[in-house]
């Protein structure tokens, strides 16, 4: 140990690191329907008879004799039915992540010293700065 102590100086650095992470994410689910049904129905009938008959019987023993008819008939039926659908889906996902980095690097000077005695007074302490 010298007449001065112990005394150094240096240089210190330090670093600084600061990670922050973030992530998310969104679903969304759609569906529409619809339908549509639909019946008809519908029924005819018609019936149309007309008719004549005619008979003669003369003096002489002569006969005539005549028919006329006229029949007819309609029957009908219809029948509708109707079916219809409509549809759509939709989805859509997505995701998502951020970092975030923070990286600071700082330097400092030091001077360090212990006693410094001159002898011929009182002490002296250096303290760090």
């Amino acid at each position: 140990m010298s007449e001065y102590g112990e005394f150094s100086m240096g240089q210190e650095s330090g670093e600084l690191e600061q990670l922050h992470q973030a992530t998310g994410g969104e679903q969304d689910y759609q569906s529409q329907f619809g339908v549509y049904e639909a019946d008809h129905n519908a029924a005819e009938s018609t019936d149309f008879e007309t008719g004549r008959h005619v008979e003669f019987e003369g003096a002489d023993g002569s006969r005539f004799e005549s028919t006329d008819f006229t029949n007819y008939s309609h029957d009908a039926e219809e029948s509708d039915h109707v079916f219809a659908a409509q549809g759509g889906e939709s989805m859509h996902s997505a995701e998502f992540s951020e970092l975030d980095a923070l990286r600071a690097q700082f330097g400092t000077s030091f001077a360090q010293g212990t006693r410094l005695s001159t002898g011929d007074g009182p002490d002296l302490s250096i303290a760090s700065s």
